[in-house]
């Protein structure tokens, strides 16, 4: 299989693009590196990297010439930040989406897997959510990834392409921002292994999903491998975690039993998230098989290999060899 990763340099693009090596597939990266990092690919042999944008429409069809599957995951990330660069946010993941899109159609690739975000959501009106649950964004970014969303249903069902759309919910592990647009999970390290408190915004009870990584990776290759399958998947681990008790497993993991420190909820977050992904299992075949006691731990003792520096990459090796 030739497949082309857009935003393959980022966190989930390069543990992505380390996956299909394994597995003997030939991998193009079109990245613009605005938030990936050349780094995160060093040690890859094979890979062949397109330093581009997914606006550029010349460089987008220069880099899908000839490849049998796209997953694009190139994306204007955070909802925090999306409320500060509303018009950036929408110009990436949904002008950036069409002209994938658009160019794929124009190449004859007939398989495309788009990431996607809880975000569209919004705040629960029930739990677990499926894919049925009501669409409800609260920020401009899962506005953003919805409309993108719908360009690719509407793809697939125009110019018959098989498109999947995998909705993730919190993702951690290794190559992830740590800084004020990362996740939790990295905040929470990079701040417990520096010995400050942990930031925790409202009261901490929130819930969320939070699924690693390398299960993030596997539902993208057998998405790309499912023959005819085509729609919206949930991408999660199905187990609710509060904030609390996130920042209980780094303290534990770190050894540091450091402070908490409260600040007001912020805009766009939501008090409950957790998913169903039972169509995920019944037509993808995808079962997560990292649970999160174990990934922080791992994930933990990456960083501190890593020394005094904050982490820049890591591969899966840094959890299987554990």
């Amino acid at each position: 299989m030739k497949a082309l990763v857009t935003g393959g340099a980022g966190f989930i693009g390069s543990n992505l693009v380390e996956l299909l090596l394994e597995h003997s597939h030939d991998v193009m990266v079109l990245d613009n590196l605005s938030s990936g990092r050349r780094q995160n690919l060093s040690g890859l042999s094979g890979v062949k990297f397109m330093e581009g944008d997914v606006r550029d429409s010349r460089a987008v069809e220069e880099a899908i010439d000839g490849v049998d599957v796209v997953f694009h995951m190139a994306a204007h990330l955070a909802q925090v930040r999306s409320f500060q660069e509303p018009i950036l946010d929408s110009e990436v993941n949904v002008l950036g989406t069409l002209l994938v899109l658009e160019a794929a159609r124009k190449m004859g690739v007939k398989k495309i897997v788009y990431s996607s975000s809880t975000a569209v959501y919004g705040e629960a009106i029930r739990l677990p959510m499926d894919e049925d649950h009501p669409v409800q964004p609260e920020s401009p970014y899962g506005v953003s990834k919805l409309a993108a969303e719908m360009h690719c249903m509407c793809y697939s069902k125009v110019y018959d392409m098989d498109v999947i759309c995998l909705r993730y919910f919190n993702v951690y592990g290794p190559n992830q921002r740590h800084d004020a647009y990362g996740s939790v999970t990295a905040l929470f390290a990079t701040q417990a292994l520096r010995n400050e408190p942990l930031v925790i915004y409202d009261d901490g009870e929130q819930t969320r999903d939070f699924v690693h990584v390398l299960d993030v990776a596997r539902a993208n290759l057998l998405a790309a491998e499912a023959d005819e399958v085509r729609g919206v998947f949930n991408i999660a681990s199905g187990v609710p975690v509060t904030v609390n008790q996130l920042a209980a497993l780094v303290r534990e993991a770190t050894g540091k039993n450091v402070g908490i420190k409260h600040e007001p909820t912020r805009k766009g977050d939501v008090r409950h998230s957790f998913g169903d992904i039972t169509l995920a299992r019944t037509l993808l075949g995808y079962e997560p098989q990292v649970d999160i006691s174990q990934g922080i731990r791992n994930y933990i003792a990456w960083v501190c290999e890593q020394g005094p520096g904050l982490p820049t990459s890591v591969s899966f090796r840094a959890y299987r060899g554990s």
